[in-house]
């Protein structure tokens, strides 16, 4: 499993997690640094990843890419004239390796790229003012944005244009599908509204004690929010109810979570149900999410990047490998993956 968060410092944090004991059946976690650089020339503003493949956009204008695996750089893009605000990855179910990356922006632009090798799709504007967040659906086909002028707006990112566009009468800070995509989430303020994807018609409003400022779905309808209040809180969407919470999970506000084990669908059942947060006073904690149940749990692990950190990315504890293809067997698998589309 690996990590990867951004600070206002312009420094690029990656880390893995490793086992300190051979033990299989041990706790005992480290989060290992593999990188950490000062990779834009102001601010990060959003981080991602899939597999192996990482990426983070700054107020710089650039995206810059990274092999996970390899603790390397892979370039940057420059197709945005403005804050990168939002970065998500594309993977088909059965593909170790993104076919897709898109990004928001600032001045209200949208990319879309091919992953292998990254090379800019399409673009367009679908919003008067800054994006503020994307979510791309399971299927890769639509991505959700939310943005500055109070507005919603789907893109079918198969023509690559947008495809709906609605006044919500209050900005959103964030959007997110559920792993099914049958739901999406958005937080304005201190509240977040579940919604059904198939007419956006609102099933239940969680209100937190603060503001939200992360936002991340587990399994099951459990949805996980952080900000302000310094908790990570997992709520049942089904209901609308807390279903637990980690009091106090860090003394600063909480920037960034990342569920991991649930990814890939490949975890066995007596795996810890493992949760990363990160906050503003640059530490990064990894929870069993299990033990809050009953009470607060101590961290498995812990790292302090004593930077100011802005967003975390993670994927999953499976290590994605990417197969050594050439290039006739590449575009088989790409056709693949892209059929009926």
């Amino acid at each position: 499993m690996s990590l990867i968060a951004g600070s206002y410092e312009k420094f690029i944090w990656g880390f893995k997690l490793k086992s300190l004991k051979p033990n299989p059946d041990s706790q005992s976690l480290t989060l290992t640094p593999l990188f950490s650089y000062p990779s834009h020339l102001s601010s990060i503003t959003t981080v991602a990843t899939a597999g192996s493949a990482a990426a983070s956009g700054g107020s710089d204008d650039t995206i810059h890419l990274y092999d996970m695996s390899s603790a390397t750089s892979l370039g940057s893009l420059h197709d945005h004239s403005a804050t990168v605000t939002s970065l998500s990855f594309f993977t088909p179910p059965h593909l170790s390796f993104p076919l897709n990356l898109v990004s928001a922006a600032a001045d209200g632009s949208f990319c879309i790229y091919e992953a292998d090798p990254f090379v800019l799709l399409k673009s367009l504007k679908p919003h008067r003012k800054a994006i503020n967040d994307v979510s791309l659906h399971p299927s890769g086909k639509l991505a959700l944005t939310v943005g500055k002028d109070e507005c919603l707006s789907m893109i079918n990112l198969v023509r690559g244009r947008r495809s709906f566009y609605c006044r919500l009468g209050k900005e959103a800070s964030l959007v997110t599908y559920d792993g099914s995509g049958d739901k999406f989430y958005m937080a304005m303020e201190d509240k977040v509204m579940v919604h059904e994807a198939e007419d956006a018609r609102l099933l239940c409003e969680l209100e937190n004690s603060k503001r939200v400022l992360c936002v991340e779905p587990g399994e099951n309808g459990v949805l996980y929010t952080g900000g302000e209040d310094r908790c990570i809180t997992a709520w049942d969407t089904n209901s609308g109810k807390v279903a637990y919470r980690i009091e106090d999970a860090h003394p600063a506000r909480v920037k960034g979570i990342v569920v991991l084990t649930s990814k890939a669908g490949a975890v066995a059942d007596d795996d810890p149900y493992l949760v990363a947060s990160a906050s503003s006073d640059g530490v990064i904690r990894l929870w069993d999410v299990r033990m809050a149940v009953k009470e607060k749990p101590n961290p498995l692990a812990e790292a302090n990047t004593k930077s100011r950190l802005t967003c975390l990315a993670g994927s999953s504890l499976k290590s994605f490998k990417r197969p050594q293809i050439g290039k006739s067997d590449k575009k088989e698998e790409h056709d693949a993956a892209t059929e009926g589309v």
